[in-house]
């Protein structure tokens, strides 16, 4: 199979330098303002978007390294599917944040409920869209009842661990990076 090459439009900026202490999810970053620097053969694309109240930015997990088919997430206490996770430690580190989006001047988006590793290479940028992204009754699987803990939940230095990929053997406790 073909292997696919993604090129970064942009950098993502934030407060959070080391991986260790970062909320796991945009709902525990609620205020984080950071700024997203696109880059300027991709400003003209941007056009249209100060709209919108929300962004989707879609992001390469730069220092993720390798993955587990098996991980016990932040939210749990037993061993998951990866795909039934956020886990950022995937076999395409592509990750997905929800933002809130306040202005943009210049190619830099300033934007808030950041819960991004600041310098990650940005993917793409898409409107949040209600009527597409919000579906009416939804089900939330093994997170519908710990997910009500995110907003309180931080990384740790578990997240610095390096693992052969695709390694599956062995299942660590909150093991995600």
């Amino acid at each position: 199979m073909k292997t696919t090459e993604l090129k970064p439009i942009g950098i993502i900026r934030s407060p959070f330098t080391k991986l260790s202490g970062m909320p796991i999810q945009p709902a525990g970053a609620a205020g984080v303002k950071g700024a997203v620097e696109v880059f300027k053969e991709y400003r003209a694309g941007l056009r249209d978007l100060d709209g919108f109240s929300h962004i989707i930015l879609l992001y390469r997990f730069h220092r993720s390294r390798g993955f587990r088919l098996q991980v016990v997430p932040f939210l749990d206490s037993k061993p998951r599917g990866l795909f039934a996770t956020r886990a950022p430690r995937r076999p395409n580190p592509i990750g997905l944040s929800v933002v809130r989006l306040d202005k943009i001047e210049d190619g830099v988006l300033r934007i808030r409920n950041v819960d991004i590793l600041d310098g990650t290479p940005l993917l793409d940028i898409k409107p949040f869209v209600p009527e597409f992204d919000a579906p009416g009754k939804v089900r939330a699987g093994w997170l519908e009842k710990a997910g009500k803990t995110v907003s309180k939940r931080r990384s740790d230095d578990r997240f610095n661990r390096h693992r052969a990929a695709g390694s599956a053997s062995k299942i660590e406790i909150g093991e995600e990076l």
